[in-house]
């Protein structure tokens, strides 16, 4: 997905034409996939409510015909099943031509990525390119008010808006991250030129992580890199899991991003002034790899600096008594 900048254009041609064929005031709605399914492939989408212990997002069985998606998950995430079970019976030649070009070390890690692409292209067909693109434009990528716009979640949006790479038509190249409470990366993604640790949790200094102490509200920050690279950060919690009174939903944050120079474009710093240093969080892409040795947040030394531990001193971390 990095290596083709998370645009692939044979799966944009397809989910247009679908979009073509069911757009309803500039939207996807769930009805109107759900009878695609059925005119175009004779499947019937049902929604059900999982047996007491067995949950479940989706379940397609080929030889029943049939789709069936938990009632447990939102409406949005419904949505992009079904579009995504229309990718999976119509795009499937696209998707192998993608799959062929690269080496996968494992067949789990291409399994893996061709869930992506399906996902990729149920995302496609409900945020097609050239419309979404306009919307951005227009709305300075206000993701709350482009997921209202297309009916889809804020995570949705958030990771559509990093495919908006078609040569005659880019928009603003984003980094995305999702991550746990633990820190725990579970997406990573990256055209804005910053560096994502591919193991292990990134600065803590993040707004990423610091979105947690205020769940579902925008933290927006202009982060600088070592090197003196500035990027514009923003992050918000989400909710994910079941839908269902006394099932405890697991809380996720994401990260999206952007080089500085892409600001007057974001609606985000328009009461942030990114000139002024006051507003600037020193940032690393990880302890073991920042130079940074006045943070107090430094959880490891780093890897290419000496360090001896003095117990009659400390400065702000027990590891910046560098000698």
């Amino acid at each position: 997905m990095q290596e083709q900048k998370n645009y692939f254009p044979k799966l944009e041609e397809f989910a247009n034409k679908v979009f073509q064929k069911i757009q309803i005031d500039n939207r996807t709605r769930y009805l109107s996939l759900c009878e695609y399914l059925k005119t175009e492939y004779s499947i019937i989408v049902k929604d059900v409510i999982p047996e007491e212990n067995k949950p479940f997002s989706k379940i397609y069985n080929n030889q029943k015909k049939e789709l069936l998606l938990s009632d447990y998950s939102s409406l949005e995430t419904k949505k992009l099943h079904a579009a995504a079970q229309i990718a999976q019976l119509g795009a499937m030649k696209e998707v192998d031509y993608y799959l062929s070009k690269f080496s996968f070390p494992t067949l789990e890690s291409k399994n893996l990525t061709k869930v992506a692409l399906l996902n990729y292209c149920g995302a496609a067909i409900l945020m097609p390119y050239k419309p979404f693109h306009t919307e951005c434009k227009k709305l300075k990528y206000d993701l709350e008010l482009l997921q209202n716009t297309f009916a889809t979640s804020f995570e949705q949006v958030a990771h559509r808006v990093t495919c908006l790479q078609d040569p005659k038509l880019p928009g603003i190249p984003f980094h995305m991250l999702r991550v746990d409470m633990a820190g725990n990366i579970s997406k990573r993604f990256s055209l804005s030129g910053i560096e994502i640790p591919r193991y292990g949790g990134a600065c803590p200094r993040w707004n990423v992580y610091s979105a947690f102490t205020r769940p579902g509200v925008m933290q927006v920050a202009v982060s600088k890199m070592t090197n003196g690279e500035k990027y514009v950060c923003i992050a918000r919690t989400v909710e994910k899991g079941i839908g269902r009174y006394g099932q405890a939903k697991s809380i996720l944050s994401i990260g999206l991003g952007c080089d500085a120079k892409y600001a007057k474009d974001f609606v985000y710093t328009q009461n942030l002034n990114i000139q002024d240093k006051q507003n600037e969080i020193p940032i690393g892409v990880s302890c073991r790899t920042c130079d940074r040795l006045d943070c107090s947040q430094r959880a490891f030394p780093p890897l290419h600096k000496k360090f001896d531990v003095d117990i009659n001193s400390r400065g702000v971390s027990i590891y910046v008594n560098d000698k």
